[in-house]
């Protein structure tokens, strides 16, 4: 019958004190004969006859064994065998076989037994016992089961060390390590724990394909995004998995552990570094303050609301008008804090007497607004709701900032604001005028406006719609090939809002310093490579043209706009014309529209207020253009 070594192994674990005792029992027997043996070069006969042999003998073993117990010898684990566990070998060792010959010494004071006698057995037992447990260590690492995933970890050095330990005594992810790959030029052609250092990062591509590897693991936690997008774009054909260890400062104790293996998130492939903010002129801000934040459980909203916790707010209100995004916040934020009052209240910012009577009765200090429509093409088909949500509901809570005098007003604006092509970004521009006009007459309240662009995995953007098409297996969308956009992920996106709520001295449009747009074809191709899948063969990609509203780039400052540079390198003021002197007139005629109002009127009526908004037109399902 054939026993696998997985049998054996098995076998082994479930016997294994009884085992090793013995093991240990049979060595220290051994032992002390070799000792006699070697000693007094007799043959084991004569040995035998010793009249004081068999009775030091079992002296030896009963007080050696005892020892050994008590000295924890059998509470380690054999295959993690290392230097402390040797070291506690030869002191449990020095201790048993020093009281052995203490022993024997009182029992017939060494009569017949030669006192190197001891000096030998000791020495046998350290390499015995050592060479024992180090070579079941040696036979476990040299044992390779046949892995399902096989794994190349990108950087030899304590982090991949640290990786490569974890998979190799985890078997229950069932992954070996082929090699490893590191571009310092010393460690090429090394190894690490048996395991070669294969090449350098850039020949990735190669390596997979020499040893079918199916899983790059990145041990660098400080790498930059430029490198880690080398790394995702040299492996997009091969159809292999990527993870990667969080940053530094994920951890505490110093250990990497696999589970804190990541996939790679679009968010990591950001062309440029997050903007470091300033947290203590947040917390300044809000600590002992009462917050307000309208649509709150919206992606950005909801993000607000968790960070704004950890500033220790006097208390936290939520409006949303949805109920199930009120209820999804309302389980996150209790789960964060049962210290600080949250209200949560269903509320509509268009209806002017409900904010109102909130701001009466809560007295908010800060407010961030984040509530808007942002869907682009879905606003191009209802552009009188758009101007309603968006330019009516900024103006009511707005208004009711300063008549409550709060201390700050914060709207969420976007780079769609920017010479504006849809309906969308021309009403946030007037959202931003509709502050900067309030600024004029309420000084006791700062009106601050932030402009950014797209938000990595925000309700309705582009992230999520690719993750589903590639789960569903495709096609993933894509407008134009040629289409570029501004990203941020979240929680920076968040950062911005509050750090400009802290510099702002009211009437300013902050714009984040956000390095190159990234096209959203190499983003998308980037997705299926992280996914495991290889773009245009296993997922394809399709083109469907530009939607209502959108154009190719976006842009964050108009042609007539500069900018001033603040306090923080990455964070700036936009130099803005001045609102007409008959916007107010504009602004009510806008706002009086009826629903019924068509679009062309509607959308005349916005152009008097943003004279550069230009509409796009849709002239077939193919192209689009612009027209003035």
């Amino acid at each position: 019958m054939y026993i696998s070594n997985k049998h054996i192994t098995e076998w082994l674990v479930r016997f294994k004190i009884p085992i090793v005792f013995t093991v240990d029992l049979g060595l220290s027997i051994l032992a002390f004969c070799a000792a006699f043996f070697i000693r007094l070069d007799q043959d084991l006969p004569s040995i035998w006859s010793n009249p004081g042999f068999l009775i030091a003998l079992a002296l030896a073993t009963a007080i050696q064994m005892t020892v050994f117990w008590f000295a924890g010898l059998y509470r380690g684990i054999w295959r993690f065998s290392s230097i402390p566990d040797l070291v506690r070998i030869v002191l449990a060792t020095t201790f048993g076989v020093s009281l052995t010959a203490l022993v024997v010494f009182f029992w017939n004071r060494l009569g017949g037994i030669p006192r190197s006698i001891f000096i030998i057995d000791w020495l046998m037992l350290v390499v015995g016992l050592g060479g024992v447990r180090f070579s079941y260590r040696i036979w476990r690492d040299s044992f390779h089961p046949s892995f399902e995933n096989r794994a190349i970890i990108v950087g030899a050095g304590r982090a991949g060390e640290q990786l490569y330990r974890e998979l190799r005594h985890n078997s229950a992810l069932n992954t070996g390590v082929v090699g490893f790959v590191d571009d310092e030029p010393a460690l090429r052609g090394k190894y690490l724990h048996g395991v070669p250092i294969l090449g350098e990062i850039r020949d990735l591509s190669e390596l997979v394909n020499r040893t079918g590897a199916t899983d790059i693991l990145i041990a660098i936690p400080s790498i930059s995004s430029e490198r880690l997008r080398s790394i995702v774009d040299s492996c997009a054909e091969l159809g292999v998995n990527v993870k990667r260890l969080p940053d530094l400062s994920s951890f505490v104790s110093g250990r990497i552990f696999v589970n804190q293996l990541k996939d790679v998130g679009p968010e990591d492939l950001l062309r440029r570094k997050p903007v470091e903010l300033n947290r203590q002129s947040m917390a300044e801000m809000l600590r002992g303050k009462r917050v307000l934040v309208t649509g709150a459980g919206g992606s950005i909203g909801s993000e607000i609301c968790r960070q704004i916790l950890q500033f220790g707010p006097a208390c936290l209100i939520l409006i949303e008008q949805t109920e199930l995004f009120l209820y999804e916040i309302e389980k996150q934020l209790s789960e964060l804090t049962s210290q600080i009052p949250i209200h949560y209240i269903i509320a509509d910012v268009r209806n002017e007497s409900v904010i109102n009577t909130i701001f009466h009765e809560k007295r908010p200090e800060v407010v961030f607004h984040a509530a808007a429509y942002k869907h682009v093409p879905l606003m191009e088909t209802n552009p009188w709701y758009a101007v309603q949500n968006n330019v009516g509901g900024t103006r009511n809570v707005a208004r009711a900032a300063g008549k409550y005098q709060s201390e700050r007003f914060v709207l969420i604006s976007t780079d769609k604001a920017v010479n504006p092509t849809n309906v969308m970004g021309a009403t946030k521009r007037i959202c931003e005028m509709v502050c900067m006009d309030l600024q004029e007459s309420e000084l006791q309240t700062r009106f601050i406006a932030v402009r950014f662009g797209n938000v990595l995995g925000s309700t309705g953007s582009v992230i999520p719609l690719f993750k589903r098409q590639i789960e569903e297996g495709g096609p993933v969308t894509v407008t134009h090939p040629d289409v570029r956009r501004y990203f941020m992920s979240i929680p920076e996106a968040v950062q911005l809002v509050m750090q400009a709520a802290a510099m702002g001295v009211g009437g300013e449009v902050f714009v984040l310093e956000m390095g190159e747009p990234v096209r959203i074809l190499d983003l998308a191709r980037e997705m299926i490579a992280l996914s495991g899948h290889i773009p245009d063969r296993d997922i394809k990609i399709k083109f469907t043209g530009l939607r209502p509203g959108e154009k190719l780039y976006e842009e964050l400052l108009t042609g007539a706009e500069s900018t001033m540079t603040t306090s923080h390198p990455g964070v700036r003021i936009a130099r803005l014309s001045k609102n007409a002197a008959d916007f107010q007139d504009l602004l009510q005629g806008l706002l009086r529209l009826p629903v019924k109002t068509s679009d062309t009127e509607l959308i005349r009526t916005i152009q008097l207020l943003v004279p550069e908004y230009g509409p796009s037109v849709e002239l077939n399902k193919k192209q689009l253009r612009l027209v003035q």
